[in-house]
């Protein structure tokens, strides 16, 4: 793999860029690995590079019906935060954010990792109280974050009006090392160091069928033919119940589309991510200039991938009064991802019924926030059998009533 540099640019702007290789191998798939890991979005291909990098195995695929990162690690808003009040959750989501910090220097390919702080707007007494919380559970945690007074909001945010009516802005919980990272940067980035250790990334292959023989994996039946393997990473996101049922057994969640937007690119206005749980909208600007938007779930189950009417209505009505400047600014594009949602609001990383067959799926809203500490867990436990990371977000807890209810403890999900 070529080592990327300012010198490896220069060198090829003077030889008209005749010089690059392609980023990672398209390769047909061999008959068998070691591993396939189903899913090439930022999940599934930092499993396989932290495979790779952590235990040595590198006999591995990487599946990917359509192309890689397409789902869900292209369909967000980029936020990376962990200020969360549960110890498991704030415990993975740390570890992933730390990873963030130095991911550029690590794949040799530029994440966009851009520390900039994000901003939980209280909004509501109710809301007041439970930042407070959680900042006090973050310090015990090692966290990073304070509750700040509605002066030091606005001085952070020029942009933002204090005083709405519905609600005005009375503090918030502020995570400085916060921030945003580039969605496709983060899987290409993963895809080239998994392609140079070995690995095959194989796209518009389809799994089809999941083949088991006495309670144990063998394979998977595949659109490009079957390929056999030790062992199978489920990691497919709003796709992950439809997966599992071919391997025999069900999970506990559900699929929903989860929609963003982004405006008109303007000057820069806000150097930071700002999220308002009680109107459940969020915005930043990217580096492009555009002002990046989300909210909520849709309300009903669906596989969806593209925007809606009712979503813009809701969710930019909503941060109108927050930030009035919205008002005057035109959309320029708007899509829509599938989003798994188990019933604690909290992910799944765990062994299943069948034996080495492992799924990693369930992480709501909050999946790319959290890809290198996913994929550093569930390495772990595929190649191991145990995760400390992990441990507490086994699909056993729903049977045994050990719930991490973050949708409980933050007022909203992820």
């Amino acid at each position: 793999m070529r080592h990327y540099s300012a010198f490896a640019v220069a060198r090829e702007g003077l030889r008209y860029h005749s010089g690059w290789e392609r980023a990672w191998r398209s390769p047909e798939p061999k008959s068998r690995y070691d591993v396939v890991i189903v899913g090439a979005g930022g999940h599934g291909l930092a499993t396989a590079y932290y495979l790779g990098k952590n235990y040595g195995i590198t006999n591995v695929a990487v599946i990917e019906k359509g192309w890689l990162g397409g789902g869900n690690t292209g369909r967000n808003t980029t936020i990376i935060r962990s200020n969360y009040l549960q110890d498991p959750s704030a415990a993975i989501y740390e570890k992933a954010r730390g990873l963030y910090e130095d991911l550029s220097q690590e794949l040799n390919y530029n994440v966009m990792f851009s520390p900039r702080g994000v901003m939980m707007l209280a909004q509501t007494q109710h809301e007041i109280r439970g930042y407070q919380r959680t900042a006090h559970a973050n310090n015990l945690q090692g966290v990073a974050t304070e509750f700040i007074n509605p002066q030091r909001v606005k001085d952070l945010v020029p942009i933002i009006n204090l005083d709405g009516p519905r609600y005005p802005v009375l503090g918030a919980l502020w995570q400085p090392r916060g921030g945003t990272a580039r969605h496709d940067a983060v899987a290409w980035g993963y895809a080239r160091a998994c392609s140079n250790m070995g690995m095959d990334i194989i796209q518009q292959c389809e799994v089809n069928g999941v083949r088991t023989h006495e309670g144990r994996v063998v394979g998977v039946d595949t659109t490009k033919g079957p390929i056999d393997c030790e062992k199978i990473g489920m990691v497919v996101a709003g796709n992950a119940s439809v997966l599992s049922e071919m391997a025999g057994f069900r999970l506990p969640m559900e699929s929903v589309a989860l929609q963003a937007l982004v405006s008109e690119p303007i000057k820069p206005c806000m150097d930071v991510v700002v999220m308002a749980n009680t109107v459940h909208g969020y915005m930043s600007q990217s580096d492009k200039g555009e002002m990046v938007i989300g909210g909520g779930t849709d309300a009903f189950n669906n596989y969806t991938q593209r925007g809606s009417f009712h979503h813009i209505e809701e969710t930019v009505r909503a941060l109108v009064e927050t930030f009035p400047m919205v008002s005057r600014l035109k959309m320029l594009r708007q899509w829509g991802g599938i989003v798994d949602v188990t019933g604690d609001r909290s992910p799944i990383i765990s062994s299943t019924p069948v034996q080495n067959c492992f799924v990693n799926c369930g992480w709501g809203t909050g999946g790319f926030k959290s890809i290198p500490g996913s994929g550093w867990a569930m390495a772990q436990l595929m190649a191991t059998g145990h995760s400390s990371l992990a441990e507490e977000f086994s699909v056993n807890r729903f049977k045994e009533g050990k719930f991490i209810d973050e949708s409980v403890a933050a007022g909203v999900a992820h």
